[in-house]
């Protein structure tokens, strides 16, 4: 069966403003996301992609086409597809939250449904967080179909998509309730791997990003006492785990 490389876009101008930037036009890479995505990119220069598909926003589609243009081992040339467009593979709709502080939006009694019930989650004016699964297994599957009848089962192909919008993903593909999926994390230039079988999918690697392990030293102190963790995900993904991120603030988009 195909193998599908899932990557989040690198960290973008929005990721560390504290806005949620959702569908906001002209939200474009920062110096960070294109160094992020340029080591993936090389990390990825040995693997044979067959197809590459992304979300139609700027932060998605610059990342895959840095994927796509990085030469092969000992500067060989690899040549990769173009890049299509995949409408389905686009941010949530957060319709009335979209451009909000996320510090506000944490205040509204909506944010504890996104986290503890996502399932029932509708955005005000936007879409729901079931539909965004839905959406977007319906193109992965169907992509994954038709790279499999044109390429064959060794292929291998790359959907560059967005935070929250893999997350449901990968919940699908570990079995999950939706209800579980903000347990999942999945980091700026992250990449998560799966495979769909006839009868269940695998997940082979999960918000691999190569990082150094910075992220894992616990906050300092503050005020004589360590900063306390928060138990919120973050919607819309977050600029990742090492970027200077305050643990105890709700989140930053993605």
């Amino acid at each position: 069966m195909p193998t599908l490389l899932l990557v989040r876009h690198g960290r973008s101008s929005a990721n560390t403003s504290g806005i949620l930037a959702g569908r906001t036009p002209g939200v474009t890479l920062d110096d960070t996301g294109r160094q992020q995505v340029q080591a993936l990119a090389e990390r990825l220069a040995p693997v044979p992609v067959v197809a590459v598909v992304s979300s139609p926003l700027e932060r998605c589609v610059a990342t895959a086409e840095a994927l796509r243009a990085v030469d092969g081992p000992r500067g060989r040339h690899r040549h990769r597809p173009a890049v299509v467009v995949e409408d389905r593979l686009s941010e949530c709709d957060y319709g009335e939250w979209t451009g909000r502080s996320l510090r506000d939006l944490a205040k509204e009694p909506h944010w504890a449904v996104v986290q503890q019930h996502p399932s029932a989650a509708v955005f005000p004016g936007g879409e729901s967080l079931r539909d965004v699964q839905a959406r977007a297994l319906d193109a992965v599957r169907e992509t994954d179909a038709r790279v499999r009848a044109e390429h064959g089962d060794a292929a291998v192909w790359v959907a560059v998509s967005h935070g929250d919008v893999i997350k449901a993903v990968l919940a699908d593909a570990l079995g999950m309730h939706l209800d579980a999926f903000q347990r999942v994390v999945v980091d700026p230039a992250s990449l998560s791997v799966v495979r769909y079988t006839a009868t269940r999918p695998f997940v082979l690697r999960s918000n691999d990003t190569g990082a150094p392990t910075d992220g894992l030293v616990p906050p300092r102190r503050r005020r004589g006492r360590r900063a306390a963790a928060s138990s919120d995900a973050v919607v819309g993904g977050g600029a990742g785990s090492g970027a200077g991120a305050d643990p105890a603030a709700p989140g930053r988009s993605g």
